[in-house]
């Protein structure tokens, strides 16, 4: 998979995918993530890639040309283009996954008070959003993005079933894990997730997922139509270990 990104600090991209799971997957060239300083088109002598908004208004606001010359510039730019802004479609991991199909994406990340409008209608394919928050630039939720979906390639993870079973990939959060020792503080393990039933430990992990997305995260159970009659039969049979 290739990743394009622009922005006016490639650093903070390059530091945190170069660690860690993402590191070894570039080396092995699992993904490609290339990193484009928008700086380097900016205009004049100070590489200007801002200026004030018409209208007047707070802050300063990146102008067209040096975004639009940047990504012009990369023939090999891999579509959608997404822009990153508080004001786009929200990413989720239903996304995540549909971007983990493709051979790669591409993403601008702001800064400053924001973009020119004709970058968002002309020159990206969709506008895209970490969450409903505002920060300082787009590269944070870069990294949001390129994890979410590097994780979910072929040869990422040694273990295929730490992506099966995680948060949101069947629509519910994770069922809650446990290690040694068993008891700790008068606190206990589950004893069924002792007991080397691997059957049961299964039928319990969906129960305690269900459980625990309808006291955390009802809106995630009303967005899957309820639970079934089996779900239910199922928190009832664990529901003194839950």
């Amino acid at each position: 998979m290739r990743i394009d990104v622009f922005t006016l600090f490639p650093e903070l991209i390059s530091g945190y995918c170069g660690v860690s799971l993402l590191g070894k997957a570039m080396r092995e060239n699992v993904i490609s993530i290339n990193l484009h300083d928008i700086r380097d088109y900016g205009l004049g002598v100070h590489r200007s890639v801002d200026d004030e908004p018409y209208g007047g208004g707070a802050g300063m606001i990146m102008r067209c040309e040096p975004i639009f010359n940047a990504v012009n510039y990369v023939k090999e730019l891999k579509r959608p283009l997404f822009l990153l802004s508080p004001t786009g479609k929200k990413f989720d991991q239903k996304m995540a996954r549909q971007l983990s199909n493709t051979d790669g994406f591409s993403m601008i990340c702001g800064r400053y008070e924001g973009f020119d409008e004709r970058i968002a209608e002309h020159l990206a394919d969709e506008e895209l959003s970490v969450g409903d928050f505002v920060l300082a630039g787009g590269e944070l939720g870069a990294l949001v993005v390129i994890e979410s979906v590097a994780r979910l390639l072929t040869g990422f993870m040694g273990n295929g079933e730490s992506v099966i079973e995680e948060s949101f990939n069947n629509d519910l959060l994770e069922s809650p894990q446990y290690t040694r020792p068993a008891v700790y503080g008068g606190f206990s393990v589950p004893k069924v997730l002792t007991e080397g039933d691997h059957a049961k430990i299964k039928r319990y992990k969906i129960a305690a997922a269900l459980y625990k997305t309808i006291k955390s995260r009802p809106d995630l159970i009303e967005l899957r139509g309820g639970i079934s009659e089996k779900e239910q039969s199922l928190i009832d049979e664990f529901l003194t270990d839950l």
